[in-house]
């Protein structure tokens, strides 16, 4: 029988991931404001031409920041409610891998295909990895007809939240594509801890598309800003 979730696991790296994230959002207030430019680019918000300038840390730091208290409200809530069901799953260092990388990813897509002259932040690179994560898992084990529905459930929330991101101004829809894109790959790689599956050789695979695609973006953003 395949366990899902262990019950008696704490979701650590969730609170930890939010405890931080709101603690960066506190001194962006103290330090002027989270809606203020300058603030935000001194604190590590995403700009291209910051990026190609050598700035690279700027594809790790705004999955930290956030520009205004509902930006913050929203993100910090979908982070302690997704994660408190899939860091049970599939284990906390999974859990870490998974919420960072697919930030990274999503900073790079907006890195290589985003407006050039825009300053970006935020979570939501990150927590669309999150959601992307449970669609991967509905495809491994899709004989589990819960994980199967939930990867049904959480796919049907990404293509809702990137439909409404090409109504809205303001929205970086390249984050969220990296970061689901990141999500599905790095969930595809890891799956559930104790389980041998998928096989080796597809999660090898994955990751190796992690990798290239990563590179790929990266290297189309220092062309083209560059």
């Amino acid at each position: 029988m395949m366990q899902i979730i262990n019950r008696e696991s704490k979701s650590y790296v969730t609170w930890f991931l939010l405890v931080v994230t709101i603690g960066i959002f506190l001194v962006e207030t103290l330090a002027g404001g989270s809606q203020n430019y300058r603030t935000l680019l001194l604190m590590g918000a995403k700009t291209n031409s910051l990026v190609q300038a050598g700035q690279w840390w700027r594809l790790i730091t705004p999955i930290f920041l956030h520009i205004g208290i509902f930006h913050i409200f929203m993100n910090g809530f979908t982070l302690l409610y997704v994660g408190q069901i899939l860091e049970p799953m599939v284990g906390h260092w999974r859990f870490f891998v998974i919420y960072m990388l697919s930030g990274v990813m999503g900073n790079l897509a907006s890195f290589a295909f985003g407006a050039e002259n825009v300053i970006s932040a935020g979570a939501s690179t990150s927590l669309f990895g999150m959601f992307a994560a449970f669609l991967a898992l509905g495809v491994i084990y899709r004989e589990n007809r819960f994980l199967r529905e939930l990867g049904k459930s959480f796919l049907g929330l990404i293509a809702v939240n990137l439909l409404m991101d090409l109504t809205m101004s303001g929205i970086d829809i390249w984050g969220h594509v990296g970061g689901a894109i990141g999500g599905l790959l790095l969930g595809y790689a890891l799956g559930l801890p104790k389980i041998s599956r998928p096989k080796m050789v597809f999660r090898i695979l994955a990751i190796v598309l992690v990798v290239v695609i990563s590179y790929y973006m990266y290297a189309k953003g220092m062309i083209v800003y560059g």
